[in-house]
């Protein structure tokens, strides 16, 4: 049985997706959009470890999971700046 933890991680990480995209929708925040997009990769890394392909995928995982951390902090950087730009 998969971990009950992964799970409930993935369940949390698709449902900041789908508020990201719906505050992007709403407010046209693109900082909401990055940080929904980057929950989805966290996301991604939960299904593969409930799947059982955490070792297989390990390397790509660690990637996937940079790149979801990277959009985080660009959004967080840029709504700390008030760069206008962005949002």
């Amino acid at each position: 049985m998969a971990d009950i933890i992964s799970i409930i991680n993935l369940i949390l990480c698709i449902a900041i997706l789908l508020l990201g995209l719906w505050a992007f929708k709403k407010k046209n925040s693109r900082m909401a959009l990055l940080t929904g997009i980057a929950f989805g990769l966290f996301g991604v890394s939960h299904l593969v470890n409930i799947l059982g392909y955490t070792l297989q995928y390990e390397g790509a995982m660690i990637i996937v999971r940079l790149i979801a951390y990277l959009l985080v902090v660009f959004a967080m950087y840029n709504l700390a700046m008030k760069r206008k730009k962005y949002y």
